[in-house]
This record gives C-alpha cells, sequence and structure tokens, in this order.
C-alpha cells in the first residue's frame, strides 16, 4: 500500500511541475494528440504503460 500511494504521489508532483512549468507545452502537447488516431493513441499508452510498468520492475529488481 504504501508502494501504491508513494507511486501515485509521485505521478502527482510530476503532473503538477508540468502544468506549473510549461503549460503552453501541455496545450501544445494536446493539439498534437488530437492529430492522432485512436488507435495511434491507444498504442502511445500501452507503450507508456508498458515502460512504467518496466521501469517500476527495474526498481524492484535492483532494491531501489
Amino acid at each position: 500500500m504504501i508502494l501504491l500511494l508513494s507511486g501515485l504521489g509521485l505521478v502527482f508532483v510530476v503532473e503538477g511541475l508540468v502544468l506549473a512549468l510549461a503549460p503552453l507545452r501541455i496545450e501544445a502537447v494536446m493539439q498534437f494528440l488530437m492529430t492522432l488516431s485512436k488507435d495511434q493513441r491507444r498504442t502511445l499508452g500501452l507503450a507508456a504503460v508498458a515502460l512504467g510498468t518496466g521501469l517500476v520492475l527495474l526498481a524492484h529488481r535492483f532494491g531501489a
């Protein structure tokens, strides 16, 4: 449970920093995402999930 809360907390920190430091860049990224098809956005989302899962597994394997 501690790991889950820590992970969610880090997500909020990163998202908050991005919104606070680069709000115009977020708008540009959102506009770019709207140009992609639903399948491309889905693939991008699944790739992000896979990358995140891989990073968590690496952290556990190396004792972080």
